[in-house]
């Protein structure tokens, strides 16, 4: 075949003008396909050391603490013991650094901010962990997973560790094992912690649930948007951060910001003993980033002083008790063998307009009950967290 040859759709008087050319293909011989097959093995599976693990993640290698990680977001059910019994062996290392959520509006610039923020924190000396949780489809599950590639700068930095993760439709806009992962990177001697959630809205009392301060990143002209932000959003968070306040939005900013933080003076304080403030900077020129800094260890120690620091904590791990007993008890019911086996008729009967709604799910908790009662279901391997 000529070296020069054009596909057969290009106009013969100006081949020229097209820049492609067809090349001849690489011949192989007739026991290729044979051979490939024959060279293929199978992985199997990597056996999990978890006092290797731990020791990894205690050290602060990079590869343990994603490996880790992945262990603990898994839901294999082989998973669920070689997880818990990781997150039990490092909790004594967890608990020294200082949790920080960051929400806001799509388009707020949350990553940008947390890029500029990570960097002057790292610049400082500081480790800093970040945790982007992207939303899941809604039709196929699926994740973009895309902040880390958001975050070019921070992510090629020493001092820094980007673990975007999926939300599966958890509310709150995080991932449900957020906390697991958190304790992870504590162990792994990360100083600062940034949970980047997936947008505002009232589920993020979630969020509120398991950070230290609750950071909101609004945009300038707050009038519109003030009135259709949730109120309980606004009586979650310590402070309020106008992203964007540079060249000629900077006036703007201002006003944004004295209203917002009028808005915080009459709601009651989200933190005993902390007055909510607005603040501005840019995360493209770096102004007001040191101030925000300075704002949040001032809040550390204040709060650290007070006690409500400590409390905070205490109430976040009771919280999380009972999340997980929630989880427990729907896990328990959606795989019940009477209840998988009865919910398709209550549905019919619902949807035909034979049953009421509500004497459908008591038929289907009192059956649920009565298995229970039967020992046709009870917590097995299958029902794990």
């Amino acid at each position: 075949m000529s070296q020069d040859k054009k596909p057969e759709w290009v106009d013969p008087n100006n081949q020229d003008g097209f820049a492609s050319s067809l090349k001849p293909g690489v011949e192989l011989d007739a026991g290729h396909n044979k051979a490939s097959k024959s060279r293929f093995i199978k992985k199997k599976n990597e056996r999990i050391s978890i006092p290797e693990l731990k020791d990894g993640i205690l050290t602060g290698e990079r590869a343990k603490l994603a490996k880790g990680i992945t262990l603990v977001e898994s839901n294999a059910e082989h998973h669920f013991e070689l997880a818990q019994e990781l997150l039990h062996s490092i909790l004594p290392h967890t608990g020294s650094s200082l949790r920080i959520g960051i929400s806001g509006v799509p388009g707020a610039g949350k990553s940008t901010f947390i890029e500029t923020f990570g960097t002057f924190l790292c610049n400082k000396g500081y480790k800093v962990a970040v945790l982007a949780v992207d939303p899941s489809s809604s039709i196929n599950g699926g994740s973009i997973l895309g902040d880390k590639t958001r975050m070019e700068e921070l992510a090629r930095n020493p001092q820094a560790f980007i673990r975007p993760s999926p939300s599966e439709g958890t509310l709150g806009g995080v991932h449900r094992k957020t906390r697991e992962t958190m304790l992870l990177c504590e162990a792994a001697g990360f100083d600062v912690i940034l949970i980047e959630t997936v947008g505002v809205g009232q589920s993020e009392a979630i969020v509120r649930s398991m950070v230290d301060f609750f950071m909101l990143l609004v945009l300038t002209g707050a009038g519109d948007e003030l009135q259709g932000m949730k109120k309980g959003i606004m009586e979650l968070v310590d402070g309020i951060v106008v992203n964007k306040a540079d060249g000629e939005n900077i006036p703007l900013a201002n006003r944004t910001r004295s209203e917002y933080s009028r808005i915080l003076h009459f709601l009651q304080p989200a933190t005993k003993g902390w007055a909510g403030k607005a603040y501005t900077c840019s995360s493209v020129t770096g102004k007001g980033i040191p101030e925000i800094w300075d704002v949040l260890q001032e809040f550390s120690q204040t709060t650290k002083l007070s006690g409500v620091f400590q409390e905070r904590r205490r109430m976040q791990s009771k919280e999380w008790l009972y999340s997980l007993m929630d989880h427990q008890l729907k896990t328990m019911f959606y795989k019940n063998d009477t209840v998988k086996g009865l919910l398709p008729k209550l549905e019919n009967e619902v949807m035909s307009g034979n049953k009421t709604v509500t004497k459908a799910v008591q038929q289907a908790f009192q059956s649920f009950s009565e298995s229970l009662s039967s020992n046709e279901c009870g917590p097995t391997d299958n029902e794990r967290i």
